[in-house]
This record gives C-alpha cells, structure tokens and sequence, in this order.
C-alpha cells in the first residue's frame, strides 16, 4: 500500500498525467471519494465554510483538523483504494513559529495525515516548511488566494498584474527550495498558473487557476452540487442540494400525513406472546 503524496506528484508530474485531488471532511465522502479513482484527498480547513456553519478559515482549530482528520482516514482505510494519500491542512496560527509547525504536523500525520499544506510564501512559512521537510513531514504550498489571510485581500483573484504574477512566481520557487513536494494555486489567472507550472520541478494544484496546473481540486460539496452557492470556478456534477432537499421534505410530509412509517418498516410480536401479554 502507498500512501505517499510526494511519489504520486512526482511520478504525475513527469508523466503528465493530471492529479485529481477532493477536499472533504468526513469518513462517508473520503471512502466514497477513494473508490470514485480520486487519487488524493484534502482535508481542507473549508470545513469552516463547509461543514462548520463559520464565515470563514479563521476559526478552524487543530482540535477540528485532526477530529476530521482522523474521520477522513478512517474512511479512506474502509474503501477499495486504502492507498490514497491523505493532505491536511495547517489551521490559522498553528505554524507561526518552525517549532509550532513541527508540534501540529507531527498531531496531523498521527491522526491519518500523510502530509500537510500551510499558506504563503513569507520567511515564517518558508522556514516552517523547510523545517518540516527536514523532519520528513512531506509538505504542500498554498499561494493566490490564501483564505487565512483574506481578510489582507481587497479581492478574491489574485495575481492580475504583472507585480502581482511575480510575487506567486517567487514564491512559489521558495517554497519549492524550502523542499514542498506541491504547491496550490487558487484563484489566479490561467496565465499566470501556467507559467507557474512550467518554471516549477514540483507539481501545482489548481482551484480556479485554469486546465494548465499539474492537479486540480475542487470541494466536494460544490462538485456534487450540495453547495448552495455556485462558484464559478467550479462545476457542478450533480444537485445533491436539490435532491437531499426533496427526500428530507417527502420524509416530512410522510410523518406528518400518517404514510411514515409504514408496515414494512416495523415488526410484530408473535401472535401467541402478544396475547398473552395483553
């Protein structure tokens, strides 16, 4: 069984072939995911958009990450393909120093994580990095737009001009120095991702940065239509929203009208003890 991020990227990456990545959070989807041929998985801190009810990243906390972590390992561990690799993401402030990193890298790949992502490409992130890959803690980039630090963002697209393109270019090669086997691109122009890709040794991830990078990513709950939001980088597979939605509804109507449950959804005493019991 290989569960190696860092060979998979590296064998697509000189291959060409595509690395189709799923961010998910729970041990259903990830076994779902896993016998679907995804070949990796990420266990996104989204959840706090997703599945957590917050606004954003921020609120994330390791306790969440490695709570679902662990649940999308279990899932994984139950399908067909127990191979799958699994990347977990770093929260809001649990890598601010090199030695912080290491502590909740180390909780992560103990809970099922067989790699972690962190955001940016500052001295601290770059050092954080580095340090994890000396430990052997393979290690995935997050650049474009960063959702832990959106809140520095006047916009969700990032990358637009020319000063902006470089700042990715360069960041992306130092995280690439610093020994990440990967780095996520999201929300930047497909220009800008291609040239990223092409001047990169490792392999790009993209989210709404055009076909060019060497995998893609999209949330689960926004490729099976269970968002209710459409985003536009993303497309929709299926309208799980809708369909939940109706079966909830007929469920409701159904105990309430009398027709739930029925007959067949019960048993019955044998007919002898129920009359001696009354």
């Amino acid at each position: 069984m290989n569960t190696s991020p860092v060979k998979l990227f590296r064998q697509a990456k000189k291959s060409g072939e595509k690395v189709v990545m799923i961010s998910l959070y729970d041990a259903p989807t990830a076994a779902l995911a896993a016998d679907a041929g995804a070949d990796t998985i990420l266990v996104g801190d989204s959840m706090g958009n997703v599945v957590l009810g917050y606004d954003g990243t921020v609120a994330v906390t390791m306790e969440s990450m490695l709570h679902h972590t662990e649940a999308v390992s279990r899932g994984v561990r139950s399908s067909e393909n127990p191979g799958i690799p699994i990347v977990s993401d770093l929260p809001f402030a649990a890598y601010a120093t090199a030695g912080q990193a290491a502590e909740n890298a180390a909780r992560l790949m103990r809970a099922g994580a067989n790699a972690v992502k962190l955001e940016g490409s500052g001295p601290l992130v770059v050092e954080a990095a580095s340090v994890l890959t000396q430990l052997g803690v393979p290690v995935m980039g997050h650049l474009g737009y960063t959702p832990q630090s959106s809140n520095n963002f006047e916009g969700v697209v990032q990358g637009k001009t020319n000063e902006a393109a470089s700042l990715i270019l360069d960041g992306a090669k130092r995280l690439q120095e610093a020994g990440c086997f990967g780095v996520v691109l999201e929300v930047v122009p497909s220009e800008v991702a291609a040239r990223v890709t092409g001047e990169l040794s490792i392999s790009t991830v993209g989210i709404g940065a055009g076909p060019d990078t060497d995998a893609q990513v999209l949330v689960w709950h926004d490729l099976v239509g269970l968002s209710p939001k459409k985003l536009r980088f993303a497309r929709r597979y299926a309208e799980a929203h809708e369909l939940l939605s109706g079966a909830t509804r007929d469920f409701v109507r159904e105990v309430k009208g009398g027709g739930f449950p029925g007959p067949e959804n019960g048993w019955a005493m044998d007919p002898e003890e129920l009359e001696s019991w009354s």
